[in-house]
């Protein structure tokens, strides 16, 4: 096959940023989706309607004229979010879904869930409505090692969760791990989980052997092989619970290569070329389309989109390593082989 028409893409978990990096990030993920479900984690986090409102005011003025991207909006569950800033987000259809980080387990969390016992009156409003509930998936307590982060979560704080407020739509955001895809498949279709472009390429390896690669670095990390191996048959299988949140995170190279340097792969540039090189090389491009442009949708009650991206298979894709800000260059992912498919 040379040559591949599917419905357009969206992107169920985006960083979009502010300021000069919001200016140059947003046109990498405007030409290739058409929806983009766009992450609060901001300084501050957007965690009322009002502030919600502004950012997607923010990120629709810098759209070309003519665009069809659509940023959907969500607010940043925090401790103190009153049920009735929710309702508010709903009644207006101005959010799409809250997005819950437990305090300090990535970029910009640090205003999180502790407790949680403290957030069950807002769950259970989102689950007698059908808003969804979106989580990074993972355990802040020192005591656990970091490749054991998201199956702790699942065992001791989701899946509890879950029980105690049956029916909440729930999206395990950027799982890394095969306990992540065997949880999914056991639960009903109140539970998805999106999977990244860059845990389909690298393993905890690519991190580490030869030397520290700091634009392979991201929470959750990437894991053993066989957790990889586990993602990549998921994502290939074409099931609705399944589909494609980048996760794309721009940060710019002096952030990342660091003493301490900040966690996020940038791969809003090259995911369609990358996913449908994953595909054909997994005997699966019929099931791409489910993956990057259905599924998704489909769980969040939305129409998939009305047009359509052209795929083409030709000579060695060449593209840039790199994009300009004001504020420094912001690495592009590199999967670490030639890209022979093109969008259109």
């Amino acid at each position: 096959m040379t040559k591949l028409v599917i419905k357009k893409p969206d992107d169920w978990h985006l960083h979009l940023r502010d300021g000069e990096l919001l200016k140059a990030v947003l046109p990498e993920s405007e030409r290739h989706f058409n929806r983009a479900l766009v992450m609060p984690n901001l300084v501050p986090p957007i965690t009322t309607v009002a502030q919600a409102v502004r950012y997607k005011d923010q990120i629709l003025n810098l759209l070309p004229k003519g665009s069809l991207f659509k940023p959907l909006m969500t607010l940043y569950l925090t401790e103190d979010t009153s049920i009735s800033e929710v309702k508010l987000g709903v009644e207006t259809d101005v959010i799409t879904a809250i997005k819950l980080y437990p305090a300090g387990a990535t970029t910009n969390s640090s205003s999180g869930v502790n407790n949680f016992e403290k957030i069950k009156p807002v769950l259970e409003y989102m689950a007698n409505v059908g808003l969804p509930l979106c989580i990074h998936g993972e355990v802040t307590d020192n005591n656990v090692d970091i490749f054991d982060r998201e199956a702790v979560f699942i065992e001791k704080i989701l899946n509890p969760l879950r029980n105690d407020i049956p029916g909440l739509k729930t999206v395990i955001e950027h799982i890394t791990t095969k306990t992540a895809v065997d949880y999914v498949r056991s639960e009903n279709s109140d539970l998805a989980a999106t999977i990244t472009t860059h845990h389909l390429v690298i393993n905890r390896n690519d991190i580490l052997v030869g030397g520290i690669k700091p634009h392979y670095y991201c929470l959750p990390i990437a894991k053993r092989e066989h957790h990889r191996l586990a993602l990549l048959e998921a994502a290939t299988s074409g099931e609705t619970s399944f589909f494609l949140g980048t996760d794309s995170a721009p940060h710019v190279n002096t952030a990342k290569e660091s003493a301490c340097g900040c966690a996020g792969c940038f791969t809003a540039t090259n995911s369609i070329p990358i996913l449908a090189h994953i595909f054909e090389k997994q005997a699966a491009l019929n099931k791409l389309e489910a993956f990057i442009s259905i599924n998704g949708a489909t769980f969040y009650n939305l129409e998939p989109n009305k047009s359509f991206l052209t795929l083409s298979k030709g000579t060695s894709l060449i593209s840039p390593n790199t994009i300009s800000t004001i504020e420094g260059d912001i690495t592009i992912f590199d999967p670490g082989y030639e890209l022979y498919w093109r969008v259109l």
